[in-house]
């Protein structure tokens, strides 16, 4: 009688390709991550009860011509004080008015309005575009 054992081979699973997935995923996240959070320094940002935005009333536009418009409305800068009052007094809040002006409006104009405004008891803010910034 043979009684020898015979060779047998224990089956192991091989790991080597999982390992290199694993560190390529591992790599991914890392990398994403890091390009997720461009706050990089921690910062404690002060917290609101309410809400900071302020609401937007009401819409001057200066044009390069030095005409004024409430809305779509074209008005004179004589009539400014009355028509932007009769606007604001319907607002219970503190009321922001904000002001787009033309790249090529002179800004005396502007700031002409903005003294209208603040004479009114209204926040002036002045619209700008900075996509062309780089």
């Amino acid at each position: 009688m043979n009684i020898r054992k015979r060779f047998r081979s224990h089956p192991e699973v091989h790991t080597g390709a999982l390992n290199d997935i694993l560190f390529i995923l591992l790599l991914f996240f890392l990398i994403v991550s890091t390009l997720a959070n461009p706050n990089v320094i921690k910062v404690s940002n002060p917290k609101a009860k309410a809400d900071t935005k302020s609401k937007q009333t009401v819409v001057i536009t200066v044009d390069k011509e030095q005409q004024l418009y409430i809305g779509s409305d074209k008005i004179a800068f004589q009539d400014l004080e009355k028509r932007l009052g009769d606007y604001l007094a319907k607002e219970t809040d503190k009321p922001s008015v904000v002001i787009n002006g033309d790249s090529t409006a002179h800004l005396g104009t502007a700031i002409k309005v903005m003294q209208v405004i603040k004479k009114l008891g209204a926040t002036p803010v002045m619209a700008v575009d900075n996509s062309g910034l780089k």
